[in-house]
């Protein structure tokens, strides 16, 4: 009977072809996809140990060369191979070279070692019993030999112009006096790198800085370049004798690849034999090429690594994925058959049987090996069974306590709380108890434990299961922790006793410290007050005079009645008065103590008192002082007094610096720093000694003659600038003298009140 052309069956039969060609196509698409994708992964695998025998072969070749790179250096130091340079032929300071020459050549394994003078001749050689012996030729074309009679390391591979043989060249200058007189040259032969290589699918290539093989493992690329070589480079190399007679051609590359990664592919003319030979005996082949430098020896090493492996893995992936695809299909109708469905299901059931068997055993030796004490529990509180622990923990046999309840494993006074968890339906009680408790042993002896009572339904029964640790060695452990948290206490108070004493010691030490520094400024003060008695008494011997003479003149023009001429003397004696006042008030302003306060202090007051007490011995010692201008905006934090004795004291010690100079000078200078201010004063005398600038600040450190001071005025005035909080400093001047530096910190000048009328004129 026909089928409609409306039923499904119909419908699906009308698209059967469509459905088959999309498969077809989609696997297609796999395909090529799989092909692609697997390509890209072989050509990186390739890359990844292509550049692995890349990096071997580079660490070989460059331990190779390192061992022979210092050798001409040494040489070059031996005294025999300087003798024979200017040694006559067959002299014996030249047989004594040769022989030395040649012994370091077998020791050392190198191919040639010899030595040449400063025209490029060869004197000594380590062939010298060979008949093709280097002795008397000229090298001086060669690059290694310029490098060297230039006072460089020459490095450079070529051909031997008399062995032929391949070599890698390190020479090195020898000098004698500082002057070149000769080059020392080791030949090391490469041959062993290219010959010990085995790798069929992978080809090494050695280049030198024009990119001209002279190392491979394919003979027929050696002496060709990677590159075209171009007329000029091609004449250097000609001239060179660096190649022989051997014609430079380029490798027959017909189509380069950059790879994302270091590297390229390159498909070439290849010359091996193959089965089916085309293009006259030359076959397009791909490689993949990387290349990496050699440092310091200007050589590059190269890997030619053949794509083959990578058509080959493409293609077995290809096939791979095809049969997988099959074997996918085919494994997916086979598990829809309904008897493997069945013997999958059997199988199952029989492995969930075998994995609960482990599971249980498993679970038992957990049990058993665990460190903690585990008993299980009926509902009324009877033990069902004990695990290891549990009965080394009381010395009981399972068979001895099966049955017994729980409670009697615990003290007297713990088996109330186990019950009472036990027997307890309360809706609100906890399923886990957590209590320390007194376990009995078999012995009668009790163990501290913890206990944990956990509630667990099995099989809708209740059951108990209890945790025990032995808590032995916690309480061995809290009883000494308490018993060193007491002595540490103990000694906590000891030693916090002998600070506070040491404290009252230290606190009375220094109480006597500040009372001896402050009767030690006095005595400078009174010590520099005496100093300056002789400057004072020249000061006041003039108006004394005055006054006597006024007071004469005054009595005789009294006596003649001249009274106006009287009262014009007595206002001069007045005058004089007042004038010697003011000469003695700074002597006892700077006599008496200081208050040790801080407060805001004016340089310009400090220049004034420092002035008035030392402006007579400046004019008895004929010595020139230079303040810089606008003291009165300068402000620090200090105390003036103390201030003024410093400054007096710096002084005072730049005049006595300046006894033997004829240009006596005192300069004064200020500087802002940020929040300091720094006060020099610089003198032109001859400078403090290197070795005293380290010592100058100690107590009765000085360099003065006998009798001109006891060493501490210097080491008063550090203290009392660092007792403002401030620094004292000493150093030589570039310009010569000594400069001693004050910095204290800045103060904040008062601010003025300005009325608008006076703030208006000096507008105007």
């Amino acid at each position: 009977m026909a089928v409609e052309s409306g039923h499904p069956l119909s419908s699906l039969r009308a698209y059967r072809p469509l459905l088959i060609i999309l498969l077809l196509t989609l696997f297609v698409l796999l395909m090529v996809e799989t092909a692609v994708v697997s390509r890209q992964q072989a050509i990186a695998d390739l890359q990844q140990k292509a550049e692995s025998h890349l990096d071997r072969y580079m660490l070989s070749l460059q331990q190779r060369l390192d061992r022979y790179k210092d050798l001409p250096h040494l040489l070059a130091t031996h005294s025999e191979l300087v003798s024979a340079l200017d040694a006559p032929e067959g002299d014996p300071a030249i047989v004594s070279a040769n022989q030395y020459l040649e012994q370091v050549n077998t020791v050392m394994g190198t191919t040639d070692a010899y030595l040449m003078n400063a025209k490029g001749v060869t004197v000594a050689a380590s062939n010298w019993r060979s008949e093709t012996t280097f002795i008397g030729r000229d090298f001086s074309f060669r690059p290694y030999f310029q490098d060297a009679l230039k006072g460089q390391e020459g490095r450079y591979f070529a051909l031997g112009t008399t062995s032929k043989k391949r070599g890698y060249y390190f020479s090195y200058p020898l000098r004698d006096g500082g002057v070149i007189r000769g080059v020392v040259v080791v030949k090391v032969d490469l041959h062993d790198v290219e010959r010990h290589w085995s790798n069929s699918q992978i080809d090494l290539l050695v280049t030198d800085p024009d990119g001209v093989i002279f190392i491979s493992t394919r003979p027929e690329w050696k002496f060709r370049s990677l590159q075209p070589l171009s007329t000029q480079d091609m004449q250097r190399i000609v001239d060179s004798l660096r190649y022989g007679d051997y014609q430079l051609t380029s490798l027959d590359i017909i189509k380069r690849e950059q790879l994302e990664r270091d590297g390229e592919l390159i498909t070439l003319l290849d010359s091996r034999e193959i089965e089916n030979e085309a293009l006259d005996g030359l076959q397009p082949r791909q490689f993949l090429h990387q290349r990496k430098s050699v440092p310091g020896f200007g050589l590059s090493v190269s890997v030619l690594a053949s794509l083959e492996p990578v058509e080959d893995a493409m293609l077995g992936a290809t096939l791979l994925v095809g049969f997988s695809t099959a074997a996918i299909t085919l494994l997916v109708l086979f598990l829809l058959a309904r008897r493997r469905i069945f013997k999958e299901r059997a199988l199952f059931q029989k492995r969930e049987m075998v994995a609960l068997e482990e599971n249980e055993a498993r679970v038992r030796a957990i049990i058993d090996n665990t460190h903690a004490g585990l008993v299980m529990l009926d509902e009324s509180g009877s033990i069902e069974s004990i695990n290891p622990t549990a009965e080394h923990l009381f010395g009981y046999d399972l068979n001895q306590i099966r049955g017994h309840y729980f409670s009697q494993l615990l003290a007297q006074e713990d088996r109330a709380a186990c019950w009472r968890h036990i027997l307890s339906d309360e809706p609100d009680q906890p399923e886990l108890l957590a209590v320390e408790a007194s376990g009995l042993r078999h012995d009668g002896s009790q163990v501290p434990l913890e206990v944990h009572i956990n509630r667990m339904q099995l099989a809708s029964v209740r059951h108990y299961i209890v945790t025990l640790h032995d808590l032995t060695e916690r309480k061995e452990q809290e009883q000494q922790l308490k018993a060193a948290r007491e002595a540490l206490e103990t000694r906590v108070q000891e030693r916090t006793a002998d600070l506070s004493r040491a404290n009252a010691k230290l606190l009375e030490e220094m109480e006597q410290h500040s009372h001896t520094q402050n009767e030690l400024i006095q005595t400078a003060k009174l010590a520099v007050i005496g100093q300056m008695s002789a400057g004072i008494n020249h000061e006041l011997n003039q108006p004394l005079t005055a006054i006597r003479n006024y007071a004469d003149n005054a009595r005789a023009f009294l006596q003649c009645g001249k009274l106006d001429t009287v009262n014009g003397n007595l206002e001069e004696i007045s005058g004089l008065i007042e004038r010697m006042s003011r000469i003695i008030h700074p002597l006892k302003e700077f006599a008496r103590k200081s208050s040790g306060s801080t407060e805001l202090v004016c340089l310009q007051a400090v220049r004034d008192g420092a002035m008035s007490l030392m402006y007579g011995r400046f004019e008895k010692e004929k010595v020139a002082v230079s303040w810089p201008p606008g003291l009165s905006g300068y402000y620090v934090l200090g105390d003036i007094l103390r201030l003024e004795q410093v400054l007096v004291n710096l002084l005072s010690n730049a005049v006595q610096a300046m006894e033997q100079t004829e240009a006596r000078r005192i300069e004064v200078g200020v500087e802002v720093q940020g929040k300091w201010l720094k006060l020099s004063v610089h003198d032109s005398g001859p400078g403090i000694p290197a070795a005293d600038l380290e010592r100058i600040f100690e107590p009765f450190y000085t360099t003065k003659k006998s009798g001109q001071g006891l060493g501490l005025g210097l080491s008063i005035s550090h203290r009392i600038i660092e007792t403002l909080g401030g620094q004292l400093r000493a150093a030589n001047h570039p310009d010569g003298g000594a400069v001693f530096t004050i910095e204290l910190p800045r103060g904040v000048r008062p601010e003025m009140t300005i009325h608008p009328s006076e703030s208006n004129d000096e507008q105007e």
